[in-house]
């Protein structure tokens, strides 16, 4: 048998990102203001693009009670081959080669409905809220305490010079101290790390005396010496790693929460409106980004055109313009079609507000308007809803659920929400086993475990805490 060269033929397939996919995949996971920026560079780069009237036609859908998502391939639909195209390859491509972007489900507690209020006041006017009232000496060194505390919570003056600027006894400064840490958030006037654990242990009541030894000596936990901290502590390998995820869990820095934010109107990026029949989903026209092609304009370049070079250019910027356009309305419309379908399976939380959040997946909306998941994740990352019950982030209809006793499954949302309604009505300060009790009765099955987890998920202290401070508010009455 001879050697030689020779040539074959073989056919195979590939998924190739044109540059032209890639763009209308970014354009899918930038929200309406994002979207605005990118076509202020596109106008400003390609003269046959103009920005559209008021008189354009607005995405829109309505979704009624009960209703099922709108057909995938029903009004939503762009007509033409080349949408068509557009569309398949990006249910088919769009996740599978953009690995700069992370596609899943959110996490295990999913989306805190409580991020989105952001805190009006600073630390400071927090713990003064909770001092008013109590007056005398160790009042005013509280205040004074107060008004010296870090950005962190944390206390760096000494004691003696706020003494001697007040001109008090140092035991009373001592006591506006401990005042102060006793103030909600716990570990606020800590003068360093270990009296910030430890003021948080105190507050969890979990400060036994092997957790005390634990925080004196975290010099040791620093340097990973675990059996001189066993020795020291007097336990095993089990209680020594509990009592360090114990401290992981508290804030080294508790007045952070609070550091001022400027204040930044936010606009939606989806309209959400009752309608007698159901729902109606639109972009949002106030912040919806139009572009046009302007043929005329294009007309007289063609005309002036006269050399190749000059006609290849002004051919690639129409089509550059045109398919610019396409993106733009199949991503409103890829938008308004999954919104829609969230909005069907969450319907119960549209007419009821948070505590009627269901579990849902990213998963089960693709499945419904047949299209890849990470197309749906795409439109969740960063897009904003506005219905009547408030503004809230689209990722967070993506709810993680907990056992409830219809079968169906609860939000966790759903249970921040009871928890926190149980706590605002409480006359005597409820244990976690008593909350477990009474979320059961509410058709909740969550464990003491969760129960503590989802409490302090939403900033409500232990039961402990929550009577030091009514005590406190009790002494200031």
């Amino acid at each position: 048998m001879g050697l030689g060269p020779g040539l074959q033929l073989r056919a195979s397939q590939s998924l190739v990102m044109s540059q032209q996919l890639q763009q209308a995949i970014k354009l899918l996971q930038l929200t309406n203001l994002e979207v605005e920026a990118a076509i202020a560079e596109e106008l400003a780069r390609n003269p046959l693009l103009e920005m559209g009237g008021d008189g354009d036609v607005v995405v829109r859908e309505d979704v009624e009670y009960g209703d099922a998502p709108a057909d995938p391939k029903g009004a939503d639909e762009l007509g033409g081959k080349g949408d068509e195209a557009l569309d398949s390859d990006w249910r088919d491509a769009a996740g599978e080669t953009d690995s700069g972007y992370e596609i899943g489900a959110p996490d295990d507690d999913g989306f805190d409905f409580d991020r989105l209020a952001s805190c009006e006041t600073g630390l400071c006017e927090h713990l003064m809220g909770q001092l008013r009232g109590s007056g005398g000496p160790v009042g005013r060194a509280a205040e004074a305490i107060v008004h010296e505390l870090e950005e962190t919570g944390w206390l760096t003056t000494p004691l003696k010079g706020i003494a001697e600027a007040l001109d008090l006894p140092l035991r009373d400064v001592e006591a506006g101290l401990r005042l102060v840490q006793g103030l909600d958030p716990a570990g606020v006037g800590a003068r360093d790390l270990a009296e910030c654990l430890a003021l948080q242990a105190k507050a969890a009541d979990r400060y036994d005396p092997a957790m005390a030894r634990l925080i004196a000596n975290l010099d040791l936990l620093s340097r990973g010496q675990m059996a001189a901290l066993k020795r020291i502590c007097q336990v095993d390998d089990e209680d020594l790693a509990d009592m360090i995820a114990e401290l992981r869990a508290y804030d080294p820095k508790p007045g952070c929460r609070f550091a001022a934010e400027p204040a930044t109107a936010t606009e939606p990026d989806v309209l959400i409106r009752r309608t007698p029949s159901g729902f109606s989903v639109e972009l949002n026209p106030a912040t919806l980004p139009r572009v046009l092609v302007n043929r005329r304009y294009h007309s007289e370049l063609k005309a002036a055109a006269t050399d190749r070079p000059s006609k290849a250019w002004l051919s690639e910027q129409l089509q550059s313009a045109s398919w610019l356009v396409r993106a733009l309305d199949q991503r409103a419309r890829t938008i308004v079609r999954i919104v829609s379908a969230v909005v069907a399976q969450q319907e119960a939380f549209f007419r009821e507000g948070v505590t009627a959040l269901r579990p849902l997946t990213m998963g089960r909306i693709a499945e419904l308007v047949e299209m890849h998941e990470s197309t749906v994740s795409r439109v969740a990352a960063g897009k904003t809803l506005l219905c009547e019950h408030g503004l809230f982030e689209l990722r967070s209809f993506f709810a993680s659920g907990v056992a409830a006793e219809d079968g169906e499954g609860a939000s966790a949302e759903a249970v921040k929400a009871a928890i926190a309604k149980l706590v605002a009505n409480e006359t005597e300060v409820l244990s976690d086993d008593q909350l477990v009790d009474m979320l059961k009765e509410q058709g909740f099955v969550l464990a003491r475990r969760t129960v503590a987890k989802y409490r302090e998920a939403i900033g409500i202290g232990s039961s402990v805490q929550r009577r030091r401070q009514r005590a406190i508010s009790g002494k200031a009455a």
